[in-house]
């Protein structure tokens, strides 16, 4: 049976990365960075980047994309893996390189190391507090705008499982969606007929809902804002049927509860728009 997982395409992440990173030097750099031109050229740096807080680190392909970008002769030894449990006052990478070109990359390394970090240490949260449940955590598209598949990446890391990428790799009929077309039914024969082979969700907001998305040969349903009570009773009317994904106003104090009816999803679009980004230092050690 279709479920809301989807493996990040590699090829897709990788011009993600790309593009995110040439908008990230070209927002900061412009036409070029006047206070690394006050530093001599030929000037050599070592410098460390530390953790000051606790988290999970993610972002290793934007530290090596922007340092291509900025100056591929600029070397990284990593002291940590994408996924990795880390601690305040921890070391995450040394770069060795010109001074020059270490301080124009600095900031641009710094936020997307934080950003990504954040989230997969946001993720890891979430995911601990249901372990043992057997239900899996989805991300949403509630995301930082350019930044989709970067986040989605980190919510990987940090233990969630990505739900569709955006509009165009899977069917989410929503509210609207189902008024304008006329009915569940309709809605779902429709994107059938459109899309053959694409998995088919339909958001139902009652049992009634969940009846007419079963009957219609939806393959998940998106149980929005469901009570405990109702969640219980559409995971018996369903077990077999369909696949429940609970959703809606999901927190940390609510998800354990959920996650323990036997849905088998729960997305939360907490792991990608609140996130506190790793706070991150480079510090540097001066060479000949």
């Amino acid at each position: 049976m279709p479920t809301p997982k989807h493996s990040l395409d590699a090829e897709l992440l990788e011009a993600a990365i790309l593009q995110n990173v040439t908008s990230a030097i070209h927002e900061d750099i412009g036409q070029s960075d006047i206070s690394a031109e006050l530093i001599g050229p030929s000037v050599q740096a070592e410098a460390e980047v530390i953790s000051r807080d606790p988290g999970v680190f993610c972002g290793a392909a934007w530290v090596v994309e922007t340092l291509r970008c900025i100056d591929p002769t600029i070397t990284v030894a990593w002291s940590v893996a994408d996924g990795d449990d880390v601690n305040p006052n921890q070391r995450l990478f040394t770069l060795q390189g010109g001074a020059r070109q270490l301080l124009s990359a600095e900031r641009t390394v710094l936020n997307f190391v934080q950003l990504l970090s954040g989230t997969a240490s946001r993720t890891r949260a979430y995911v601990q507090l249901i372990e043992g449940t057997g239900c899996r955590l989805l991300d949403t598209r509630k995301t930082v705008p350019g930044l989709r598949m970067a986040q989605k990446y980190a919510v990987h890391c940090g233990g969630g499982t990505n739900h569709r990428i955006g509009l165009f790799d899977a069917f989410l009929l929503k509210e609207n969606h189902i008024l304008a077309a006329g009915d569940i039914r309709t809605a779902v024969t429709r994107a059938r007929s459109h899309r053959p082979g694409l998995p088919v969700e339909v958001e139902v907001e009652n049992l009634e809902e969940l009846d007419q998305a079963m009957a219609a040969g939806a393959d998940i349903a998106l149980i929005d804002n469901f009570s405990i009570d109702q969640t219980r009773t559409a995971v018996a009317q369903s077990r077999g049927k369909i696949v429940l994904e609970a959703s809606g106003n999901i927190t940390m104090e609510s998800i354990r509860a959920i996650a323990e009816t036997g849905v088998d999803y729960i997305s939360c679009g907490d792991l990608t728009k609140r996130v506190q980004p790793l706070d991150l230092s480079m510090r540097f050690v001066m060479s000949r």
